[in-house]
């Protein structure tokens, strides 16, 4: 390959969870150090990194889809980085099917992404899908620029294994942050603008370390101590494993004012026979039985969950279990999947893999379920006095939108601005949002 000009400009698309977000932001402010700015919305951007997902079905068919729209009409195309889990998963075939391809970076290895970009200039491919035991979040910038709303990644990786899931093998084993680092991190993107923070993780509850005094906390200890930022309004924290939820961590939802009254706990079945098949740690019982404590220390607290459908040799009857269990703890909001198997899994390899057609009209049937309890949710918040937390403009004048302390999309009209929090009645309710009127 010619040697080509070191990139200008640079859009960063990323796909999936919000991890991957986080990861999109860091890269991002990575670039920017490096004097390449963001590629204008009518721009063709020198450099497009692709930071991808490996959850579903297809994900790296998308990829390559993803890469060949990025060719332009005389026939040249970007500079062309892919990052994240497929990156990981598959590297090696990305670089031998996509010749356009000049990066290939792991989601442990991005902080590594201008000594790639280096490279693919001087007409070489480079590839990097390493897990470093030297994480990357010390070669990292500092966080100068935030909105209301943040994330911060303080624990990667799984040990759990789920017999469906890539996850322990793109991410790798589970690490924790450092306590330090994390508050100081914190304190940087309050100081840029944050009020609320969402602490992330594959399996954040399981997230461990020692804090200022020496002490061993859990991520129970990690919010007691965030909140004590003066300047910091909100936290919430996803995804939780029912395994790594501690009494303390159940205790805080009841004693940490700035703890926002949300749990997302994945549940993923109500047969526990497909839960034993999935690996799963818990029960329908034991679950059923933590949300029970979460309730007890937090009366309001808005539920979520995720399911997957149609996970192999999963009965009709043992779908009517999912229904139940959804039924019984009544979803502020959840997200369902039909079973897709991801290569390498224990459970692509299963018996009695189930017809697509099953799975697409159970999911409906979920779906439908879960639609009608996040209704019910926002039909009982109605009449509530609550704070907004303004994250954008709404679509129509004068309207903005922003969420709930139980991360309900409310929308308003009034006087406002961006990282205002605005004091509401909630007075109209669908399934996806509600509509509040401003007070006094």
């Amino acid at each position: 390959m010619r040697p080509t000009p070191r990139p200008q400009t640079y859009r960063v698309k990323s796909f999936g969870c919000q991890m991957n977000v986080y990861d999109g932001e860091r890269m991002a402010e990575l670039l920017g150090e490096q004097g390449i700015r963001p590629a204008g919305d009518d721009e063709d951007a020198d450099l497009v990194v692709l930071n991808t997902c490996h959850i579903r079905e297809k994900a790296a068919e998308k990829v390559y889809s993803d890469i060949g729209r990025l060719r332009r009409e005389d026939g040249t195309s970007p500079l062309i980085a892919v990052a994240g889990c497929v990156a990981q998963a598959e590297g090696e075939e990305i670089m031998a099917r996509a010749p356009a391809v000049r990066m290939v970076v792991g989601p442990q290895s991005y902080h590594r992404l201008p000594e790639l970009i280096a490279e693919a200039t001087e007409g070489r491919r480079a590839i990097d899908t390493e897990m470093p035991a030297e994480t990357k979040f010390g070669h990292l910038p500092a966080r100068r620029r935030a909105g209301p709303t943040a994330f911060l990644t303080v624990q990667e990786g799984c040990d759990k294994f789920c017999t469906y899931c890539v996850v322990p093998y793109t991410r790798g084993a589970e690490v924790s942050r450092p306590h330090a680092d994390l508050i100081a991190e914190a304190e940087r993107l309050v100081g840029a603008g944050a009020k609320e923070i969402t602490l992330l993780g594959q399996n954040v509850n399981a997230w461990s370390g020692e804090d200022a005094a020496g002490h061993q906390v859990g991520l129970d200890g990690l919010i007691r101590d965030l909140a004590k930022l003066p300047d910091l309004a909100r936290i919430r924290y996803t995804t939780s494993h029912p395994n790594d939820m501690s009494a303390g961590l159940i205790a805080a939802h009841g004693e940490v004012e700035k703890l926002m009254p949300f749990l997302h706990l994945p549940v993923q079945s109500g047969s526990n026979r497909v839960l034993k098949a999935m690996n799963r740690s818990h029960s329908a019982e034991s679950y059923l039985r933590l949300l029970e404590q979460v309730r007890a220390a937090r009366p309001d607290i808005a539920l979520s969950g995720d399911f997957i459908v149609g996970f192999p040799g999963e009965s009709e009857a043992e779908f009517a279990e999912t229904l139940g269990i959804a039924d019984t703890v009544g979803y502020a909001q959840c997200f369902s999947f039909k079973y897709s198997p991801r290569p390498g899994t224990p459970a692509a390899d299963m018996a009695g893999q189930i017809a697509p057609e099953v799975m697409d009209e159970r999911l409906q049937r979920l779906q439908a379920a879960i639609s009608r309890h996040a209704l019910a949710f926002n039909q009982a918040s109605l009449g509530r006095e609550t704070t907004v937390l303004v994250e954008r403009k709404g679509r129509h004048a004068g309207q903005w939108l922003g969420k709930s302390p139980w991360l309900q999309s409310v929308h308003f009209e009034g006087a406002a601005a961006v990282g205002d929090m605005v004091r509401v009645r909630l007075v109209q309710a669908g399934p996806n949002s509600l509509h509040g009127e401003v007070l006094g």
